[in-house]
């Protein structure tokens, strides 16, 4: 009996033994897991934040093309929220672009996606909204570059069919609340207007106004059968109003249409040139996150490029217009990129004057 107790207590100490041994084992093996997963993974253990000094809004693939070709952008940034087509924001150590893809939706859905995300600090970050528009050939021809001093809703009004309006109206838009066309609106969604910051503009057009602008020998052609000397001269950069619409609307009626109705919201100081789709839907996001501290809504500079014009010449139809290869394409998606990184260069490379902001 006394042997089996000596034996039982023998075989105890074993197993005690063994369990210990076992436990210090399994207790080693997670830390070397967890060391590994940490080496494998730095970014969950150390989360990268980025801090641009300039971000570039792009509204599809061919406008963010002469971006990616141009520069040097190896750091590509998932963010929840945007579209599967273009799911990073691309970075260098001082400059981004996010492409929104096309229309008010998309434009606002991105734009806010980005804005709000926890994987970029934009608050002193400067924007550029870099793409194509219509232009009107009263105010400039295909490849001009124009910087928005106002940036206007073409889509936030009362309409009705032109059969239908008061013989006497010269306009079937009324604005929101009034009662007959250039009555001032009772009422707003409070995003059919924004002003850009002036000092920016001024800055803007300073460091992109001698840029060799891209031109076409279709463009030129086309060109030559406009009337007006502004749609016949080259390419050059200036400043006026740009009209956002998630319609791609077209012809000189809705153009006359739309360009009053920018002077009624602005007390006749907006001049209209380009037309566009997002910017308008653009601006309401960033100023929701401006209203959030994420940004600065002052560091946003509106570029649009003409690839179109937004009428016909003279003997054209409406119809004609709207389908015509006019050549502006190409040179107008070059242009944004020359123009817009003429901007971003001068930041990038004043950043002690541009880092406190521009102000008035």
């Amino acid at each position: 009996m006394q042997r089996l107790a000596e034996f039982t207590l023998w075989w105890q100490g074993v197993l005690y033994r063994d369990i210990a041994t076992a436990m210090k084992k399994v207790r080693q093996m997670r830390k070397i897991a967890l060391i590994s997963l940490t080496l494998a993974f730095p970014m969950v253990a150390h989360a990268e934040i980025v801090t641009p000094k300039v971000l570039v809004i792009t509204m599809f693939g061919e406008e963010t093309k002469p971006w990616l070709e141009n520069l040097q952008l190896p750091k590509r940034i998932a963010v929840t929220g945007l579209p599967k087509s273009a799911p990073d924001v691309v970075c260098n150590e001082d400059l981004c672009v996010m492409t929104t893809t096309m229309g008010f939706a998309n434009a606002a859905a991105s734009t806010a996606a980005v804005a709000l995300s926890d994987k970029l600090d934009l608050s002193k970050t400067y924007f550029i909204i870099a793409g194509i528009a219509g232009i009107d050939p009263s105010k400039g021809t295909l490849g001009s570059a124009a910087w928005a001093d106002y940036v206007i809703d073409g889509g936030l009004f009362h309409r009705m069919a032109t059969s239908e309006a008061p013989a006497e109206w010269k306009s079937t838009v009324v604005e929101l609340g009034a009662g007959v066309p250039g009555e001032k609106q009772a009422w707003g969604a409070g995003t059919e207007v924004f002003e850009m910051n002036k000092p920016l503009l001024e800055a803007a057009l300073a460091a992109s106004r001698n840029v060799t602008l891209a031109d076409g020998e279709t463009a030129t052609a086309y060109r030559a059968l406009y009337s007006q000397p502004a749609a016949k001269d080259k390419p050059g950069v200036t400043s006026c109003t740009t009209i956002s619409a998630d319609t791609y609307w077209h012809g000189a009626g809705v153009a006359t249409e739309l360009a009053a109705h920018a002077k009624v919201l602005t007390d006749g100081k907006a001049d209209y040139c380009t037309s566009q789709m997002e910017d308008n839907a653009t601006l309401t996001a960033l100023s929701r996150a401006a209203d959030a501290g994420r940004l600065d809504f002052g560091r946003i500079a509106v570029l649009r490029t003409a690839s179109n014009f937004d009428r016909p010449h003279d003997g054209q139809s409406t119809a004609e217009s709207l389908a015509a290869k006019s050549g502006g394409f190409g040179p107008a998606t070059q242009n944004a990129f020359l123009v817009g990184n003429a901007l971003a260069e001068d930041i990038i490379a004043h950043w002690s004057r541009y880092e406190a902001g521009l102000k008035n």
